[in-house]
């Protein structure tokens, strides 16, 4: 939406879900009369900011949201405790059994290595201290279900609020999808698979990817590929480099520090940069996105993403790196949708 369409009047209807409304029911806000905050409204009562968050325990699963359509998930804010790639984000569409969204809390948030770091950007704003927001469009026809799976040891708090419209959607409205994926480490000379499997019409709308470097040098010489409509060896999209597909050049150096320089900007960044610390923190770490906001990814038949890992031999020959590489793919496309590839155990998913 551009800014001039903010006054332009339509039949749509404004919603919201959170602990002070779980359904998003009319009239039904701020009604709660026990709660997390409950003890710190003694005396003030209903109305009073008595239930502001949940507690989700120890290996157990809450909803967050069904909701009857059509509408359109318009604004997502949450801001989770414990820890993030324990806390896993499904979302499902039209009574599809299988969710179209499925990824640990903090790399759907592009912020993937379990360490707050600011995100600016249209598709998603992390903000201080750990506010996730998500501004992607989701419309659905029937139906919407969110769920929020805690896999950690101990309970966790989970503020958040969804803010939808309910109204008509156009009849070329697709869903909105979205899969982590995790190797670690890349075996030797395999390329990067971002997203395989997809079947259908869309388009493909953003990545995110949280890269651990294992080598010392530069690590970012990889191509990335967009394999489309019955691309086999060889794909119709190819781009020249890794930095280059994330919008950035030469390494991301900063050339009066001769350090990577951190950014972040509507369409691509890299807000997060882990550096080694000398003793624990050994290797260093990346967080980056790019949103194909102007320049999606069209495809009709389907659709498969690779990236290679690339850094530099000492004679300037390539060389292929065994990096630890996590990524989620986003886009939209027609249903039903193929199921996602299985999410890693919890052993696989773990930051160490």
């Amino acid at each position: 939406m551009n800014l001039m369409q903010l006054c332009n009047l339509d039949q749509a209807v404004s919603r919201s879900i959170s602990p002070e409304n779980f359904t998003g029911a009319k009239g039904q806000g701020g009604m709660a009369t026990e709660g997390t905050g409950a003890v710190h409204a003694l005396g003030l009562g209903q109305g009073w900011k008595v239930s502001p968050s949940v507690r989700i325990a120890a290996g157990s699963t809450f909803e967050l949201a069904d909701i009857e359509g059509p509408g359109t998930i318009e604004q997502i804010w949450m801001t989770p405790t414990g820890i993030w790639r324990f806390c896993i984000l499904r979302i499902y569409w039209d009574d599809q059994e299988h969710p179209a969204v499925e990824c640990p809390v903090g790399d759907f948030f592009a912020c993937g290595w379990g360490n707050f770091a600011p995100v600016s950007s249209l598709a998603v704003c992390v903000n201080p201290g750990s506010a996730f927001n998500c501004y992607w469009p989701m419309p659905f026809r029937r139906r919407c279900r969110i769920t929020f799976e805690n896999m950690g040891d101990e309970a966790m708090t989970l503020y958040y609020q969804i803010n939808y419209a309910l109204g008509a959607v156009p009849d070329n409205a697709a869903y909105f999808h979205a899969q982590f994926r995790r190797t670690n480490p890349l075996p030797y000379k395999d390329v990067y698979t971002i997203l395989d499997g997809v079947q259908g019409e869309g388009r493909y709308v953003g990545t995110y990817m949280a890269w651990g470097v294992n080598n010392s040098g530069w690590w970012g010489e990889g191509e990335i590929k967009f394999f489309m409509d019955g691309d086999e060896e060889f794909p119709t999209i190819c781009g020249t480099g890794t930095e280059d597909y994330f919008c950035g050049s030469y390494n991301f150096e900063n050339k009066e520090t001769k350090q990577y320089q951190e950014f972040s900007t509507p369409y691509a960044g890299m807000p997060q940069v882990l550096r080694p610390d000398g003793v624990y923190q050994s290797q260093t770490r990346f967080g980056l996105y790019r949103w194909h906001i102007t320049d999606p990814i069209r495809f009709k038949q389907d659709l498969r993403v690779t990236i290679q890992a690339l850094g530099w031999r000492q004679d300037r020959r390539y060389l292929p790196l065994q990096d630890d590489i996590a990524s989620v793919a986003y886009w939209y496309q027609t249903l039903p949708s193929q199921p996602l590839t299985p999410l890693p155990e919890r052993d696989v998913l773990e930051i160490v």
